[in-house]
């Protein structure tokens, strides 16, 4: 947890959500700097099982430590993650912000992940409320589409969380790796809280259009895998191979040939960890959350960082 340490209490807690043409907040969703994501608590990405008594004080941990958001899906799992972390957080669920998402084609009750994505309105009606269960609570602080469905007009998509806010059952709703049209047509719909897309030092693709567009509109910019999978925290080297089912096997910048360029980026990371006296993982926090327009981390866990 010496990522988190060195980062949360810096930069305090931030709000986001607001009204663009006039620049008042809506209804004030605030968070710590820095949020856990549980996506790893079930199973890691080198396929092992955790110990669900240390993910359980993990999250406790954090949560003792100043962080207030935590980020599941139902796709993790999947459904067990949610499972997880509703027991984790009971003792103070109402002192934290949850997010969980919805968007790839899951089975409702056995969590069979099934080819492709589904965000038709009712299908998204019921996967609220199976997450309320497994989350043990009555309401999703912040609900993302975890991806977009091209199915699906996001209008509809719209219309449907809409519906579970005027129920009580979301609060926020987002969208994740979505591009720019879709953003500006759901947010039109539907005032958005927060984007979710990958952004870190090694991955920078959201500077172009994305960030951009989210300070344009007052929406909140949550970067995942602020770690870049692991590598940014020196535990990755040029001689590192995954395990079958491990995705870091099949994504192209972990490729044997591709490796040692990238790990360039970590060693300047290493160099200035030595310099300030800290972890790489602490500086690549630390130069995120520096960046104009990001409102925090979702720092994924995985056994390397703790």
């Amino acid at each position: 947890m010496d990522a988190l340490d060195a980062c949360i209490h810096e930069k305090g807690t931030r709000e986001y959500g607001g009204c663009p043409e006039t620049g008042d907040p809506l209804v004030t969703l605030e968070v710590s700097s820095v949020g856990l994501g549980v996506q790893n608590m079930s199973r890691t990405y080198q396929t092992t099982v955790p110990s669900r008594p240390e993910m359980l004080n993990i999250i406790r941990t954090a949560y003792d430590r100043g962080v207030t958001f935590f980020d599941a899906a139902e796709a993790y799992g999947p459904h067990e993650v949610e499972r997880i972390l509703g027991e984790g957080i009971a003792s103070f669920r109402d002192k934290v912000v949850l997010a969980s998402k919805f968007g790839w084609n899951i089975d409702l009750e056995t969590g069979e992940r099934r080819p492709g994505l589904n965000s038709r309105p009712e299908h998204i009606k019921l996967a609220v409320e199976g997450m309320l269960k497994r989350l043990r609570t009555d309401r999703i602080d912040l609900l993302y589409q975890h991806r977009v469905d091209p199915e699906v007009p996001i209008e509809d998509v719209a219309g449907a969380v809409k519906e579970l806010m005027a129920q009580g059952k979301v609060l926020h709703w987002g969208l994740s790796e979505m591009g720019p049209k879709t953003l500006r047509r759901a947010h039109a719909a539907l005032p958005v809280s927060a984007v979710q897309n990958e952004y870190s030092m090694l991955w920078r693709g959201p500077e172009a259009v994305i960030i951009p567009l989210c300070q344009e509109l007052g929406i909140g910019f949550v970067p995942w895998s602020p770690l870049g999978v692991g590598f940014l925290t020196g535990a990755i080297d040029a001689n590192t191979r995954f395990a079958p089912g491990d995705i870091r096997g099949v994504e192209s910048r972990f490729a044997p040939e591709n490796l040692p360029h990238n790990l360039a980026l970590v060693e300047s990371a290493k160099r200035w960890a030595e310099r300030k006296r800290a972890t790489p993982a602490q500086i690549a926090l630390a130069w995120l959350m520096a960046q104009t327009g990001v409102s925090r981390g979702v720092l994924i866990l995985r056994h390397p960082l703790i």
